[in-house]
């Protein structure tokens, strides 16, 4: 029966199923409601009904019965005595104790029903800027770096009184500290040249992802081009104030270029016109001297003197050969107004060997060499920036020499040491502890170089790719410590099955030689007698992990099609 079926009685309302009659005249509690029309009504049993419009009657919910009985289920009457009273819902009665139930369930919920982040978020966190150990921060301060840091100002200070300076070339290995040297003497010269109103700018181009002449110059000519337009528009404010003021007053062109309003509003129009022409590189499409001409305009803009930082050097010129280099350098003898000074870093100490020699010659015109750092040095830096990085006394004491000793191994690498206290304080703030202990920097350690060893045979050849791989089946086909010709055997199945070119045997040992300089294999030479040398060799990595990297390529994923072949050759 619905609810309107059970309302159309004689002017009778009915209730559930308990066939209990109320009127609406003798009403005598009236619960509150959030809408006047839906209310609930206590009334006696067995009244008479009222003479109104049976359809305004409600159903009795949540309202304790009269007299401390109610209805059950049935229809039966219960008798809740000194229980606390009763509370009927639709055609069931409650008891008080039910609905606190109830209650408690509801916040127990609402505890229950707490995010994702909250109990990360309860801890105290163990760092208090961890931005100061990433590779990306440049420090007010650099330990062990005076000498080198005090050359590259000698040398460009030149920029600061309108001369062109000399060339730079930086050479170190990996965390030695040359880019974030470079970096902070290229903020103080920009500082320095704002103080002394001197038009002077610094531009970086990392060359490990801008690699092509194209790009290298279509970003700096953006860049330029940013700038160009930055000058264009504050001009058009100041004249545009000019032409308003003018337009009421002709004395405020007093002292300026212009004669009447008209004049500064042809100016106006002159250099919307400018802007308007203005047009950035893409990234692709433009042929490379159409590139290097939208450069060359957007430098030569207005008088400036512009350092032109390349990081990673040494990957232009690996990729794109020295044509960059070779018009980069010779720019100055063909620009007007502005002049172009170069900061070359690299890793390679002997990468000029494959410049030509004009570009060789204007190229390194200064160097600056910067050595490793050793244990002692690197536990100063670490122990600077960890002060910054972290809250205080949230190290224990072995932590920074620990990690100071692991990158001293890593020809003295501060990038490695910032990333091992970076990675061991990110482990202990995982795992809610309270302090970065000794167990996390080796956990950290362990980490890096599993995730160095991927990154590296991630980014290999596609030939040492399967060299690497012939090694790997042959191990876990049981054949330890093997030999050159044993690879080469199951290189040239495995190039065979995916049709890549199959290199001497010479050559393939070279690349095994080469993954042993990486530290991905232990290649030693062994004397067989009269047999001759060979060398003899064995992973240095994850087995399991390495063979997960070579297979997430593309273009070797047909090897592991290959494996059963490969395995029923040492079956048989």
């Amino acid at each position: 029966m619905t609810r309107d079926e059970s309302n159309e009685t004689d002017g009778d309302t009915e209730v559930g199923e308990r066939g209990d009659r109320i009127d609406r005249d003798d009403v005598s509690t009236r619960t509150d409601a959030s809408d006047d029309s839906d209310t609930s009504e206590r009334a006696s049993a067995g009244e008479t009904p009222s003479d109104e419009d049976p359809s305004e009657s409600v159903p009795v919910e949540n309202v304790p019965s009269e007299g401390g009985t109610a209805g059950d289920a049935t229809g039966d009457g219960a008798n809740v005595g000194d229980t606390g009273g009763a509370f009927e819902f639709g055609s069931r009665t409650r008891t008080e104790t039910e609905v606190d139930l109830d209650v408690d369930e509801v916040l127990a919920d609402e505890e229950d029903n707490t995010g994702l982040f909250d109990d990360l978020l309860s801890g105290e966190p163990i760092f208090e800027n961890k931005e100061v150990l990433r590779p990306s921060y440049t420090p007010h301060e650099l330990p062990h770096r005076t000498d080198q840091i005090n050359k590259m100002a000698t040398i460009l200070v030149s920029a600061l009184r309108g001369e062109t300076p000399s060339n730079i070339l930086i050479y170190g290995k990996t965390g030695t500290g040359k880019t974030a040297s470079a970096k902070f003497v290229s903020q103080e010269l920009e500082s320095t040249s704002q103080k002394y109103d001197v038009p002077c700018e610094v531009e970086y181009i990392n060359c490990e992802v801008t690699d092509t002449q194209y790009r290298v110059l279509a970003q700096l000519a953006n860049k330029f081009i940013e700038k160009n337009k930055a000058v264009i528009d504050n001009r058009l404010s100041e004249l545009r104030d000019l032409r308003s003021h003018a337009a009421e007053n002709l004395d405020a062109l007093a002292g300026t270029e212009f004669a009447s309003v008209d004049d500064v509003a042809d100016r106006i129009a002159d250099l919307e016109g400018d802007r308007e022409e203005i047009e950035e590189v893409p990234m692709t499409g433009w042929p490379t001297d159409r590139v290097y001409t939208t450069f060359f305009d957007a430098v030569d803009y207005h008088e400036r003197v512009v350092v032109i930082m390349l990081d990673e050097i040494d990957k232009l010129v690996e990729k794109s050969g020295d044509d960059t280099l070779y018009n980069l350098s010779r720019m100055n003898s063909e620009l007007e107004n502005s002049r172009i000074s170069i900061m070359g870093i690299s890793n390679d100490l002997k990468f000029t060997d494959f410049l030509d020699p004009r570009v060789k010659s204007s190229l390194g015109e200064e160097e600056i060499v910067f050595p490793p750092y050793d244990a002692n040095q690197l536990r100063d830096i670490l122990q600077h920036r960890s002060d910054i990085a972290f809250k205080d006394d949230a190290l224990t004491e072995d932590v920074i020499p620990l990690c100071a000793a692991f990158a001293a191994q890593e020809h003295g690498d501060a990038r490695r040491a910032l990333d091992l206290l970076r990675t061991a304080g990110e482990l202990a703030e995982r795992s809610q502890a309270d302090l970065v202990e000794e167990s996390h920097v080796r956990q950290a350690q362990d980490k890096i170089e599993l995730d160095r060893v991927v990154e590296v045979v991630r980014t290999l050849p596609t030939q040492s790719k399967i060299v690497l791989f012939s090694i790997i089946l042959l191990e876990k086909n049981g054949v330890h410590n093997v030999n050159t010709g044993e690879v080469f055997n199951i290189y040239k199945r495995l190039c065979e099955e995916i049709d890549a070119d199959v290199l001497t045997q010479r050559r393939v040992t070279d690349l095994i030689s080469e993954l042993d300089m990486l530290g991905i294999v232990n290649a030693v030479v062994v004397s067989k007698g009269r047999y001759g040398r060979t060398k003899e060799i064995s992973l240095s990595v994850p087995i399991d992990e390495t063979e997960a990297v070579l297979l997430s390529d593309s273009r070797l994923g047909d090897i592991e099609d290959a494996q059963p072949f490969v395995q029923a050759r040492f079956d048989n």
